[in-house]
């Protein structure tokens, strides 16, 4: 995969040939790391886990702290008892994740075009970031109802939101397993996804990666 970096780096960037990247290379299919390997082979060492680094030494609390000052909802609520909870939730999501979701609501989904307006929701753009499915559901199955092109996403698989394990990251109605086995690190994997594939940001999610990771 790494010989052959350069090749399909030259694919993704080209209309015609970006669709068949997966079936020219069915490894990214198969084999976490893929997509972090590339990644580093396009932008270097030094850029690589800046957020992995800066999330628990300082951008959690940061997030968790802000807020407390937004209007409490019931589900703000609920994510910052989740965020701060140092056990597994037993509803709703793990503490990382609950924390990532607060920061939808400190930087709210940006208007969705000229023809729409209004903005969209944190709680409706939830589904742009992350999609829970229960342990024993088909990822195939999912992917088969997808009737529409959508940016890419995670699909985390468990017993609860708060367990999951594996993560996947659902692009052109396919799953890339993700190598790691937290939140935090899926959220890395999604963000430099963009960046190995060619694909822009779904636009809900625009303020929330940009703060993140640029």
């Amino acid at each position: 995969m790494k010989a052959t970096f350069h090749y399909r780096h030259s694919m993704v960037n080209d209309e015609k040939k970006a669709a068949d990247v997966f079936s020219v290379f069915p490894r990214f299919l198969e084999t976490p790391g893929l997509i972090e390997q590339d990644f580093r082979l396009l932008f270097g060492e030094g850029t690589a886990d800046k957020v992995l680094e800066k999330w628990p030494t300082s951008l959690k609390s940061k997030v968790i702290k802000e807020s407390h000052g937004l209007v409490p909802t019931t589900e703000l609520l609920d994510l910052l008892r989740n965020a701060e909870l140092a056990a597994e939730a037993e509803n709703g999501w793990d503490s990382d994740m609950s924390a990532i979701l607060l920061l939808l609501h400190l930087l709210p989904p940006s208007a969705q075009g000229r023809k729409r307006p209004s903005k969209m929701s944190a709680s409706q753009a939830v589904d742009h970031l992350i999609r829970f499915l229960k342990v024993g559901t088909s990822v195939q199955q999912h992917l088969d109802k997808i009737t529409h092109r959508t940016q890419p996403y995670l699909l985390g698989q468990g017993s609860i939101q708060s367990s999951i394990h594996p993560f996947f990251i659902v692009i052109d109605n396919y799953a890339i397993p993700c190598k790691a086995t937290c939140s935090v690190g899926a959220l890395d994997e999604l963000f430099k996804t963009h960046y190995v594939f060619g694909t822009s940001y779904s636009a809900p999610l625009t303020n929330l990666l940009i703060y993140l990771f640029i």
